[in-house]
């Protein structure tokens, strides 16, 4: 059992620090720093679900806004804890983004997760970020 554990450990610094040495590497001539986000967005309402057409107008209301450089969508299906501790497995949306590692971005992602989550009365949407190079 203690040589599994000081496995585990070894497995997540070498992994750590993997993504350490990643953020801090130099993009290829033609690239940009950028940050890449992906929001997961859950469909399960109280009494039914986002349809494709709600989730396509709140993109054009809330997101391209905001974004209006481009961005890219797919469906997903999905898993989390609720709150109350049930499992939830629900349609999900995927939002993915890359854009400038600055702050109106960073509020501008917060103000499109807010408004998600109060209109579709979701518990919370998740966000992934990580740092990325793009040629545009």
């Amino acid at each position: 059992m203690f040589g599994c554990r000081n496995i585990s450990l070894l497995t997540l610094t070498t992994i750590l620090s993997a993504c350490t040495t990643l953020s801090h590497e130099k993009c290829a001539p033609g690239e940009q720093r950028v940050e890449s986000d992906l929001i997961y967005f859950g469909t399960a309402k109280p009494k039914d679900f986002v349809s494709p057409q709600e989730f396509d107008d709140f993109l054009r209301t809330e997101v391209t806004p905001r974004f209006p450089q481009g961005i890219t969508t797919w469906r997903a299906n999905g898993q989390w804890r609720a709150a109350d501790g049930s499992m939830v497995h629900e349609p999900t949306w995927v939002l993915s983004l890359a854009h400038p590692d600055d702050e109106a971005s960073d509020k501008a992602i917060g103000e499109i997760r807010e408004h998600y989550r109060v209109r579709f009365e979701q518990e919370s949407t998740l966000r992934v970020r990580h740092m990325a190079c793009a040629s545009f």
